[in-house]
Order: structure tokens, then sequence, then C-alpha cells
């Protein structure tokens, strides 16, 4: 049992936007029960940029996911008010798609978990894990 002095390690995480999209559009999937944990639970700070910011709102806007605007707002407001906004560092590690370095590049600088629904546009590293990996290791006490 943790005395009420202690402090439980945080664990720094980075979401990418696909597990965003998937949060909203499937709320009963892992991407959510992501989401859910990290803006409900003390034990997790949330990293973003400016750039993954504005591709959340990017991504979130698009007509043909058909997200309420109240819905977009609230998740923005969310993030703003539950994350730690950082410029993390632009790095040179080869990606296959030029548009996620961020995600990459946030995680790298927070020392956090890199969450994403597409490990292959990433190289192949320990701290990105898909949503289902995520909650099996937040779930057994890994880190």
């Amino acid at each position: 049992m943790q005395k009420r002095n202690e402090r439980r390690a945080m664990i720094n995480v980075v979401i990418d936007t696909n597990v965003i999209i998937s949060s909203v559009l499937s709320p009963a999937g892992n991407p959510a029960k992501v989401i859910d944990k990290i803006l409900k639970n003390d034990d997790f700070e949330f990293y973003y940029s400016v750039e993954i910011h504005n591709e959340y709102r990017k991504v979130l806007s698009r007509p043909r996911l058909n997200i309420f605007k109240e819905a977009q707002t609230a998740i923005l407001e969310g993030i703003k008010q539950t994350g730690m906004l950082i410029s993390p560092k632009k790095s040179r590690v080869p990606l296959p798609d030029e548009s996620d370095r961020v995600f990459y590049d946030t995680a790298k600088e927070a020392g956090a978990f890199l969450v994403t629904g597409n490990k292959k546009h990433f190289p192949n590293e320990d701290f990105i894990l898909t949503p289902t990996e995520f909650l099996q290791i937040i779930e057994n006490g890994e880190k």
C-alpha cells in the first residue's frame, strides 16, 4: 500500500493524432481507454507541442469525420488544461512520414511514451507503443 506522502513516478505520454481521432470515433476502444486514463489520472503527464495541437485541431475539424464542434472544442481545451506544452528540438532520425517527426521529437524531449496506431511510421524503439501495448504496460505496473 502506498503511503500518503509517497509520490508515484509520473508516466510521460505523447499521443498521436490517430489515437485522439480513434478515441472520439470509437468511445469503447483502446484509444479511448488510453485517453480516459491519461486525462483522469494524476500519474500521467501528457505532453504536446504547438504543432501537435494544431494538427489535432486541423484533423478534428475535418468534415468527413463529422465530429461536433463542441466535442472538438472540449478535446482541445482539455489538452491545454491537462497537458504540458513543450518546444522539442528537431531530430534527424529518418522517418517514413515527415509529418510524424513532431510526435517523435516531442516524446524524445519529454522522455515519454509515444502512443500511436501507426507504429510502422516510426523507428522500432521501446517508447513507441500502440494503445493496446500502452494499456498492458500500465496495467502491469511496468515502465
